[in-house]
């Protein structure tokens, strides 16, 4: 089955401007989740790695994206379309609560 990585954006705000109930019921989709299989987590410090011609790594300390919405975390789903790993996500916090999530396919290196 194919794979999608899922990328969740959200604020504070967004989060405490949607009604509890559609919250507590987006919690409840990604419970959910998990029970199926989904891993998922709330993002943490990042930090960028260099090793440009391999001659010796680099690490500095924040994003090296930015976007108007912090990143809130991340899920590796497995769904048979693009669609259906769309369906999965559209209930999850980031999506109801003002978010948004991004669906990344997870192709194979060649």
């Amino acid at each position: 089955m194919p794979t999608f990585i899922t990328i969740g954006y959200g604020d504070q705000d967004g989060y405490d401007r949607t009604d509890p109930a559609v919250r507590d019921a987006a919690h409840a989709h990604d419970a959910r989740l998990r029970a199926g299989g989904t891993r998922m987590g709330i993002a943490g410090e990042p930090v960028q790695v260099r090793n440009h011609d391999d001659a010796g790594t680099e690490v500095r300390g924040g994003a090296f994206l930015t976007s108007a919405l912090p990143v809130g975390g991340f899920a590796v789903i497995e769904a048979a379309s693009m669609e259906e790993a769309i369906e999965q996500v559209a209930g999850t916090p980031c999506a109801v609560a003002h978010g948004v999530v991004e669906v990344w396919p997870l192709r194979d290196t060649p």
